[in-house]
């Protein structure tokens, strides 16, 4: 065990550890080297599928579990599940029941896909470029809804999925859990999925003090870990709001804040 006073840092991933062109800076991956080198782990966890992580495992060499869907699925690094929360499904039915009138659109991630009814929404190629291969389109989601791991409401009315939020929250109760992780995309995921979950079962599973845990986001996603780590921070380009959550700001992730973070918060005190 090292003796210094963190042992792992879990990171989110888009606007975190990737640039905004969804690149990896060298320096981002020299920062983490040096950190292993410290004798200090260092894992990732992301609204993102597991498909589309696999790249970062292996550009980073991580030899931890890291989570995906909002730490919904816990997988090693070879793909193998550790865990994996699904929505359960009369909660996919309201959350249908509750946007079937609105001006968005839905996707569903489920067996390893991602989802979607209407190919001409405006974010696809976004999304594209962030996850690595295409959409499976199809004209109903009927054959899927038993085993969805995320839906996501999709629009450019970024106020209105805001609002959106608490309703959907008042009528899932405790059957599912909702968060922004980007301003165009309301996540909705199983009750069990929070980053915060995910950096206690992290932690647990490497028999680590929460007090020795370090969390990096910028999203309000990333909230729930950043409660819950011994350090928790935001970055430069985050809402105030999430700035307000985090013990420490590091610079936007384009100016490498997370290099930053690791060399100024964490290898500077040991």
């Amino acid at each position: 065990m090292t003796n210094h006073p963190y042992q792992l840092m879990l990171s989110d991933v888009d606007g975190t550890l990737l640039r905004t062109d969804k690149q990896l800076n060298q320096a981002t991956i020299e920062a983490v080297q040096r950190l292993r080198e410290a004798g200090i782990d260092f894992t990732l966890v992301s609204s993102r599928p597991p498909r589309a992580m696999h790249w970062l495992i292996e550009a980073l060499d991580l030899t931890l579990p890291v989570g995906a869907f909002n730490g919904g699925t816990l997988l090693k690094p070879d793909g193998t599940l550790l865990q994996a929360h699904r929505i359960l499904r009369n909660a996919v039915d309201s959350v249908f029941e509750q946007l079937e009138d609105e001006d968005l659109d839905i996707w569903l991630f489920a067996d390893n896909e991602w989802i979607i009814a209407n190919p001409d929404n405006h974010y696809i190629g976004h999304e594209k470029r962030a996850l690595g291969y295409d959409p499976l389109i199809v004209d109903r989601f009927d054959d899927y809804l038993d085993r969805v791991d995320k839906l996501v409401a999709v629009s450019k009315n970024h106020d209105r999925l805001a609002s959106l939020q608490p309703e959907l929250d008042q009528k899932l109760g405790q059957y599912a859990h909702t968060v922004r992780s980007q301003p165009y995309y309301l996540d909705i995921t199983a009750a069990q999925a929070s980053k915060g979950h995910a950096l206690v079962a992290l932690a647990e599973h490497l028999s680590i003090p929460l007090t020795r845990t370090v969390a990096i986001g910028d999203g309000e996603n990333d909230i729930s870990m950043f409660k819950k780590a011994g350090l928790s921070i935001a970055m430069g380009q985050a809402e105030e709001d999430v700035k307000a959550h985090a013990m420490q700001i590091t610079a936007e992730t384009d100016r490498n804040g997370l290099a930053e973070a690791i060399h100024r918060f964490i290898l500077a005190t040991g």
